[in-house]
């Protein structure tokens, strides 16, 4: 996979592998010793059940490896996310 800047995160549509949206990515959370990137905080579509998804403050938190492309839009696994390809 190709490296994914997190400034080009920065206020994308976030779009999950079947082609629905989740919602706007807002920021990422890095691991400070290391650099790593640990999640991409996500303001949620106003459609989407949080429930399957980890959350904080009304904010997803995704996992920065199921984040596959950003491009014009970020594009997530939803297999890794939620354990499934169906809703």
């Amino acid at each position: 996979m190709a490296k994914i800047l997190a400034k080009n995160l920065a206020n994308k549509r976030v779009m999950l592998t079947d082609g629905s949206e989740l919602g706007i990515a807002s920021n990422v959370i890095m691991e400070s010793k290391t650099g790593d990137l640990l999640y991409l905080t996500v303001k949620p579509n106003s459609l989407i059940d949080i429930s399957k998804y980890k959350s904080q403050e009304n904010y997803l938190l995704i996992p920065f490896e199921a984040v596959r492309a950003a491009k014009d839009y970020a594009i997530v696994d939803k297999k890794m996310i939620t354990g499934s390809d169906m809703d």
